[in-house]
């Protein structure tokens, strides 16, 4: 490697190397949370050239683009491909301390061999050299995804899906996994009535069974939840931005699924006690089932409503909320765990001054039955740069043990973006070199190499229950 990410990037000592090099460099990748299209997978989707696949849906992209004045018909709009292309790469210089700048120049070395800087005098060179290697097989989706060593892929799936492209993937290609996540959030957004309904006339068609009362949606996530299991499922995942946990009230449940299936808007007690039963059911078929749980929260989302309304839902327009999630989590897990329904809990925090809050809190519900049954999930959506991540394993390996950490995810809609699991590897290696370095560990490479491995690799194979 001859420019700026160089062999050794962000590997800032010898101990750091050899962790690297040694260890965590050549380890498949376990991809257990993303928004990657299965469609895109099935079909074994050909991109027909850079633009589409690293700027069709990519918010991180469009946030920086827009703070830099790009008007929105380079983002979201329908500029032509080449030109939304040379509007990023005119920003990617000014991109200098947002983690755009490294996936950006990691992403074109791995899988295209570019070492040049991107920026509006080298465009038109890296776009045609991009765009040739990607009318090839191995630039297909597949051939990404094989070229970066990835195991496991599992999406994120809206429970009424019939999961016909996981299908597919299945029949096509038995060397990678394809798998489903049961992702519950508008079943438990019970203050939007007509969103509410929707899901649930859409839940009633997939599980061909009449949801009129609560009782019944319980019986239709049951369905579902079984189908999911049946092609292959393992995963849950809830996002929630501001969680409101209550012990649910039976008939304050009741009274108020019956209010919302009639089109009527309930008042806050009742929304909570609804989606708090709803969520308590959902997390006992994952106990039931053996399957693992994970909650998202603390994303303030949507927050510009002018371009919400112009744009949709999920366009950019979000930030870290500072929620005060703390006393309704512990009443949950605690709750769970006091009904035997406590399944494999992975907790992902957004905001950083949560970090010490989220490590300590899965430590409560740990007892020994299974190795870190309760995980502070990584460095999410925000915090997944170089300063978050540092800051996360500072708070695992402080306030908890860093080597049953299941490691990075790519959280992401990019074929592009596995180079997260190389960034945070080096990152990793990067850590616990520093401390070696210090004096602060031992230079025992058997131990440190075999947490590497765990973390980068191993946990997350034997924690998560794929057959």
């Amino acid at each position: 490697m001859t420019g700026f990410i160089s062999e050794n990037f962000l590997l800032q000592s010898y101990t750091a190397r050899l962790l690297y090099f040694d260890y965590a460099q050549d380890l498949p990748i376990i991809d257990y949370h993303n928004h990657l299209p299965p469609e895109d997978i099935a079909s074994n989707r050909q991109f027909n050239n850079l633009a589409e696949a690293w700027l069709e849906d990519d918010h991180y992209k469009w946030r920086a683009m827009r703070t830099w004045g790009v008007d929105e018909h380079y983002c979201t709009g329908n500029a032509p491909a080449r030109e939304k292309f040379k509007q990023w790469a005119n920003v990617v210089p000014y991109t200098v301390g947002n983690p755009l700048y490294h996936w950006t120049h990691m992403e074109l070395l791995n899988p295209f061999g570019i070492d040049t800087l991107l920026k509006g005098e080298s465009a038109a060179a890296i776009y045609a050299q991009a765009n040739e290697l990607l009318q090839t097989r191995d630039f297909r989706v597949r051939g990404l995804l094989r070229q970066r060593g990835v195991e496991v892929v599992c999406t994120t799936d809206d429970p009424a899906s019939m999961l016909e492209h996981h299908q597919q993937c299945k029949t096509r290609d038995e060397s990678l996994q394809v798998l489903p996540t049961f992702r519950v959030d508008g079943l438990l957004n019970t203050t939007d009535v007509a969103g509410f309904n929707r899901l649930l006339n859409r839940l009633e068609q997939a599980s061909d069974l009449a949801i009129e009362t609560f009782s019944d949606f319980c019986a239709a996530l049951d369905q579902r939840h079984t189908y999911f299991h049946h092609h292959g499922c393992r995963l849950s995942d809830a996002g929630i931005s501001d969680f409101q946990f209550v012990i649910p009230d039976g008939a304050l449940v009741d009274s108020a699924f019956a209010a919302l299936r009639d089109g009527n808007a309930v008042d806050p007690d009742g929304q909570r006690h609804l989606a708090s039963a709803a969520l308590v059911y959902i997390s006992k078929l994952n106990a039931e089932r053996g399957w693992v749980q994970q909650l998202h929260l603390g994303a303030l989302r949507d927050a510009n409503s002018r371009k919400v309304t112009a744009l949709g839902q999920g366009r950019g327009f979000d930030s870290i909320g500072a929620y005060h999630n703390t006393l309704p989590l512990c009443l949950f897990l605690d709750y769970l765990n006091r009904n035997n329904r406590l399944a494999k809990t992975v907790i992902y925090n957004l905001n950083p001054a949560d970090n010490e809050v989220f490590s300590t809190m899965a430590a409560n519900f740990n007892e020994g039955d299974i190795r870190g049954k309760v995980q502070h999930g990584a460095a999410w959506w925000f915090l997944d740069q170089k300063h978050g991540i540092e800051q996360h394993l500072a708070s695992v390996s402080s306030l908890g043990l860093l080597s049953c950490f299941l490691g990075m995810l790519t959280d992401s809609r990019s074929f592009l973006s596995f180079s997260r699991h190389e960034y945070f590897r080096r990152i990793l290696c990067n850590f616990i070199g520093r401390d070696v370095e210090a004096g602060l560990l031992p230079r025992d490479m058997t131990l440190l190499g075999d947490i590497v491995r765990r973390v980068c690799y191993q946990n997350a194979k034997e924690y998560l229950p794929f057959d």
